[in-house]
């Protein structure tokens, strides 16, 4: 094949294209990093959990690392997991400072939580959420968080996928999903998901892996979604942690209704601990699952019997949403056998 002086100068003026585009979105991301790597942040939790040893369980002090983004000088959005159960928060910033937080609002299946600072942030920089609907697979988005504790990390990749299940009004139940190949670690959870623009359109969830660490597949929970829950939605955080009982699991406990809520663990000094509400104190194992036993059975909040139809899920929703702090609540229980009511 003959090369042509025309050849020669197209394929060195590709290269020189190829080289000043590469350029352009390296420059691009070092940009955008700059502006909004103040406004993430790094949350350290604490949190009581059992531990099993030869028979003897006790309770111990465990400590957690996440991610989370400001929205305002107060308010922090993060993962669910990071911070559900947690006794204690603190928030670090880029310039060092630590201030402590509360938890004000979780959604556990959407995996994405508000939380809110002691006071605020002086000279706070926040990031706005972009339009998840309109975000397309193939296209390149960043991530800045704090995998295992090295604090505004970036990682960079592609929408692999999307994942969409939040049809109809139950709030409890809407997921949306983005699938991505940037690398996601420990301390990545509940950090921002960028795109080229600088706009939130994910919050960091999990992982899929075999190994423990990342293996090339990453979800955050989409923009819209959190959006749509943290501000149309947002339920009060009560401070427990449970697993729904039904079928199988319905009839091991006894539970004398279609299903019910085994409580797990209470978050001290949480409005549901100040309830009377107890937790499990022993660990087993059913189907795989492992579960705390020995604490509530939840039947029903506010005469809401508690089941897993969107009707009922809809009508908690609206409790939550509509529930102030001085409002009152009542939760019924199964406890020891008998059925007990506590009261707010």
């Amino acid at each position: 094949m003959k090369i042509t002086y025309n050849t020669i100068m197209k394929y060195l003026l590709f290269l020189m294209t190829s080289f000043f585009v590469l350029t352009l979105s390296s420059q691009d991301l070092s940009q955008l990093y700059e502006k909004v790597n103040p406004a993430v942040v790094v949350i350290f939790t604490q949190e009581a959990k059992l531990e099993s040893n030869g028979g003897i369980t006790k309770t111990i002090t465990s400590e957690g690392l996440g991610s989370g983004f400001m929205v305002s000088d107060t308010e922090i959005i993060t993962a669910s997991h990071v911070v559900d159960i947690a006794e204690q928060l603190r928030v670090r910033f880029l310039d060092g400072e630590v201030i402590p937080a509360k938890v004000i609002s979780t959604f556990k299946t959407a995996d994405v939580a508000l939380i809110k600072l002691e006071f605020p942030k002086k000279n706070a920089v926040t990031v706005s959420f972009g339009d998840s609907d309109q975000l397309k697979i193939g296209e390149q988005i960043f991530i800045v968080g704090a995998p295992f504790g090295y604090s505004h990390s970036l990682s960079s990749g592609y929408v692999s996928g999307i994942i969409r299940n939040k049809k109809g009004k139950n709030p409890f139940t809407q997921t949306e999903f983005i699938q991505t190949d940037a690398a996601i670690n420990t301390g990545n959870s509940g950090g921002p998901m960028f795109n080229m623009t600088g706009e939130v359109i994910g919050v960091v969830s999990q992982i899929l892996t075999k190994s423990g660490g990342f293996e090339g597949i990453g979800f955050a929970a989409t923009a819209n979604i959190t959006k749509n829950l943290m501000a149309n939605n947002r339920t009060p955080w009560l401070g427990f942690d449970a697993f729904p009982l039904i079928g199988k699991t319905k009839r091991l406990f006894n539970v004398p209704q279609n299903s019910g809520l085994l409580v797990q663990r209470v978050v001290f000094g949480s409005t549901l601990h100040k309830m009377g509400l107890q937790g499990g104190d022993t660990e087993i194992i059913i189907d795989g699952q492992k579960l705390i036993i020995g604490g509530d059975i939840i039947l029903a909040f506010n005469d809401i019997i508690f089941d897993f139809t969107d009707d009922t899920l809809i009508r908690l929703g609206e409790l939550g949403k509509n529930l102030k702090p001085t409002d009152p609540l009542e939760i019924k229980v199964l406890r020891d056998g008998k059925i007990i009511l506590l009261k707010r």
